[in-house]
C-alpha cells in the first residue's frame, strides 16, 4: 500500500478550503483518508497553514510520500526542514 500526503478540497464553490490528509495514493482526492494532519486556506490575507509537526514527521519517517504541493506547505511551515535536522 503506497500512502501519500495530499490535500483533500473542502469549502464552497469558487471558496476552497483545504485539509492535509495522509490518505492510500488509490482513494480518490476527496475520498477515505487515513489521517488529517493539517489544514490550508489560500483564500485568507496572509494565507492561512497549520500543520500538526508531529504526525506529519511521523508520516514522512514512516515512508509516506508528500504531493508537490504539499511539500511545499511544508517548507513554508518548516516542517521539512526540522525534519531533516532532526534526522542528521
Amino acid at each position: 500500500m503506497s500512502v501519500k500526503i495530499r490535500l483533500k478540497r473542502m469549502g464552497a464553490k469558487k471558496a476552497p478550503f483545504y485539509r492535509v490528509v495522509v490518505a492510500d495514493s488509490r482513494s480518490p482526492r476527496d475520498g477515505r483518508f487515513i489521517e488529517e494532519i493539517g489544514y490550508y486556506n489560500p483564500i485568507t490575507e496572509p494565507t492561512t497553514i497549520k500543520i500538526d509537526e508531529e504526525k506529519a514527521k511521523k508520516w514522512l519517517k514512516t515512508g509516506a510520500q508528500p504531493s508537490d504541493t504539499v511539500k511545499r506547505l511544508f517548507e513554508k511551515a518548516g516542517v521539512i526542514a526540522k525534519a531533516e535536522g532532526e534526522s542528521k
